[in-house]
């Protein structure tokens, strides 16, 4: 059995054939590429795909299936999920922060008014790896939190080898991150959120 379709939260669709249907249209079709915001129903797809990625790496991770059905209930707006013919492929979840930094709490909590958004992990799926999903997510998660009018700015956590995949997609580094997480140091980094108005009048917000 494929990896695919061991998989409970990736059951393959299934698709009429050209001549199965009047016309040879198909019909129940998915879209081929979707982009939404993340709801509790969707937690287990998403703690299967962080689950792979982020244990065989750091032995933990940043979110449990109880934190994530937590935040998907809580701020559902700032998740956003990339879909492909209606399987999740790579996602982003965040939540609000109200300090310039991130303390140990900013790991569990949601501060409703809260400007800064804190992107507590952002994760691909294995079979989507290295075609530069991460990236196109990442723009179009902060394209997102431009058309909300309470995000100032965006902060991340992460450690050392992450840094220039960060930079890249527009970040900066702050410094040393007061969160731990067992021997585990971070470098924190922001992304400005505000200041955009000629990318906002032209983005639909």
């Amino acid at each position: 059995m494929s990896a695919l379709s061991a998989l409970p939260f990736l059951k393959p669709v299934h698709l009429r054939s050209p001549g199965s249907s009047p016309g040879g249209q198909r019909r129940h079709t998915l879209p081929a590429s979707e982009f939404r915001c993340l709801s509790p129903e969707d937690a287990v797809s998403v703690f299967e795909i962080e689950r792979e990625a982020f244990i065989s790496v750091s032995g933990d991770c940043p979110l449990h299936l109880d934190e994530i059905r937590h935040f998907l209930n809580l701020c559902p707006e700032l998740s956003l999920g990339w879909f492909e013919e209606g399987r999740l492929v790579a996602f982003i979840i965040g939540s609000l922060w109200d300090q310039d930094r991130l303390s140990q709490a900013a790991l569990t909590l949601h501060k409703p008014r809260g400007t800064a958004v804190h992107i507590h992990v952002l994760a691909v799926h294995r079979t989507f790896r290295q075609q530069g999903k991460g990236s196109i997510l990442m723009w179009r998660y902060l394209q997102h939190l431009r058309c909300l009018p309470f995000a100032q700015r965006a902060l991340l956590m992460c450690e050392d080898f992450l840094v220039p995949f960060y930079q890249k997609c527009g970040f900066e580094a702050l410094g040393p991150c007061e969160v731990t997480v067992g021997e585990l140091a971070f470098i924190e980094m922001q992304h400005p959120v505000r200041g955009h108005a000629f990318m906002r009048r032209n983005s639909g917000c």
